[in-house]
């Protein structure tokens, strides 16, 4: 099993930063890759319970991810399960997300940490998207 972890920087305290990590107004301005739109979405992290979302590629292509929320503690973290879906809609491996938030000066420290991913080339391709997912972030929050 691999892990991926990616660190941001963000100029405000840890509740707004929680808020835009939790949040369905908030998390609907940033998650996906930038070259991919929404198609549907229950996305909630502020509380416990499912989740999921429909992305649509450029080519037209559907990604469906979905999990549940297992952990809530604002505004330092919130980690949720995480499973793609095959074109036939069945869930495929789960694996583990964690967003953490800490006080920093300045601001905060935003860490996330995927953890159970199957393969090192299964955590470098998570990489990317997530890299491109976190651009939008930045953008927001810089």
């Amino acid at each position: 099993m691999s892990t991926l972890t990616l660190e941001r920087t963000f100029p405000h305290p840890p509740e707004h930063v929680f808020s835009y990590l939790t949040e369905p107004k908030n998390l609907l301005k940033w998650w996906r890759p930038e070259s991919m739109s929404m198609k549907e979405h229950n996305l909630d992290f502020s509380r416990p319970g499912p989740w999921s979302s429909t992305l649509i590629n450029a080519e037209g292509g559907l990604h469906k991810m979905s999990g549940n929320v297992v952990a809530v503690d604002p505004p330092r973290s919130v980690e949720f399960t995480w499973g793609w879906h095959d074109d036939a809609d069945q869930r495929g491996a789960e694996s583990r997300v964690r967003f953490e938030v800490h006080p920093a000066k300045g601001g905060s420290l935003f860490r996330l940490i995927h953890s159970g991913l199957p393969s090192d080339e299964s955590a470098q391709n998570h990489g990317k998207g997530w890299t491109s997912t976190l651009k939008k972030l930045e953008r927001l929050l810089s």
